[in-house]
């Protein structure tokens, strides 16, 4: 069973880093005129821009919606009124042609052709318009879309604030976890209680991993605990992080306003505000992304050092202290982790991580992360506070 649970945690982070983290682009190189979209191939709804490189000597001047149209199907798609205007490109110059906001022109899967027509030549480029993958679909259907409309609501509840949004929506997903994690910390702590009988197994059924298996089987049983209690909330977070990424990423893509349910479609994604207490949340590293690294670091390990804290007390100065392996343990199996190396790794070694990456990710990601921790400091307190009673 614990196999199967390591295999589908690193198959969906592997799937879903994959999907949200990667990029596909397309560079051509053309004589006179090259057009470029941003990538050849997109999934519904799509944010289309096209690059147009003037690579004559002399200067192009054209109308967008005139020289230029798109082709589905054997069809002309119209454009919006006034969407379009006038493009001047002198000789190695480029421009940027936007559609993001045009995502129901897009709407049909299949192959849309550009077409650019100067000075009776024609210039072609095309992309491919496709629907996500079953997977994909299920993605956003059970977790992007209800997770991105919730967070446009209370952007939007808090006067278009990117800053507010994230603290609401990450303390909302929090208290619909609230009982997962719970059991996965009460869990947690009551394994760091009976470490010792677990040790005292493996040093009896050392060498016979049949028989030291099944013991530990029923020691489980017996104590009420499941080794494997925090696997289903890490398989449950993983996605959710990757969404709150996503959208601290995307937030401003026009074409989220696909996603929005009939309620929120007066919801007006140019009008977020990036900018939380002078904190660009769209920006990563710098001295900011520094301090903010440090201070979650920070939380992590306060969080951490709580759920590795010994659940009895010294009797003498009654200080918490960290689970170690016993010093006269010397012939302890080498096939099972060390519990002193795995909280020492967990101590100092999350926090670390979590530095690295909070520097070098988007500053609101930071935001999400660090009020999370601190949710579940507090909930840590009380579950240590009950099983301590």
């Amino acid at each position: 069973m614990k196999k199967v649970l390591d295999f589908l945690l690193i198959f969906f982070l592997i799937f879903f880093t994959f999907q949200f983290f990667s990029s596909s682009k397309e560079t051509r190189v053309v004589s006179g005129i090259d057009l470029s979209p941003s990538s050849s191939s997109y999934t519904i709804p799509a944010t289309v821009f096209l690059n147009i490189t003037n690579n004559t000597s002399e200067n192009l001047n054209f109308d967008w919606c005139s020289a230029l149209s798109i082709n589905y199907a054997g069809s002309k798609v119209p454009l919006p009124e006034g969407y379009c205007g006038d493009v001047a490109l002198a000789p190695s110059e480029s421009a940027k042609l936007d559609y993001s906001e045009l995502h129901d022109t897009f709407w049909e899967p299949g192959n849309y052709v550009f077409e650019l027509e100067v000075d009776d030549k024609k210039y072609i480029s095309q992309i491919e318009i496709a629907h996500r993958g079953t997977i994909g679909k299920i993605f956003v259907g059970l977790f992007f879309a209800p997770i991105f409309n919730a967070t446009a609501y209370l952007i939007q509840l808090f006067s278009y604030s990117l800053g507010w949004g994230i603290i609401c929506i990450t303390i909302l997903i929090r208290i619909l976890l609230l009982y997962p994690q719970h059991k996965m910390m009460v869990s947690q702590r009551k394994l760091q209680k009976i470490q010792p009988k677990i040790k005292k197994i493996q040093e009896q059924h050392k060498g016979d991993q049949q028989k030291l298996g099944l013991e530990l089987m029923a020691l489980y049983k017996k104590e009420k605990v499941n080794p494997l209690g925090s696997c289903g909330f890490l398989i449950i977070q993983m996605p959710i992080l990757l969404v709150i990424y996503n959208i601290i990423l995307n937030i401003q893509d026009p074409s989220n306003a696909f996603h929005l349910y009939g309620f929120l479609q007066h919801f007006e994604i140019s009008q977020i505000s990036q900018y939380f207490y002078g904190i660009d949340l769209l920006a990563a590293g710098g001295i900011t992304g520094a301090i903010l690294a440090i201070t979650i670091a920070i939380i992590q390990y306060i969080q951490i050092r709580l759920s590795l804290a010994n659940n009895q007390a010294n009797a003498s100065d009654k200080k918490w202290v960290v689970l170690e392996k016993k010093k006269w343990e010397k012939d302890y199996n080498s096939m099972m982790p060390d519990p002193e190396m795995m909280n020492k790794f967990m101590l100092y070694g999350m926090p670390a991580m979590v530095a690295v990456f909070t520097f070098t990710l988007f500053a609101g990601v930071g935001l999400y992360w660090g009020m999370s921790t601190i949710f579940a400091i507090f909930q840590q307190l009380f579950v240590n506070k009950t099983i301590k009673k």
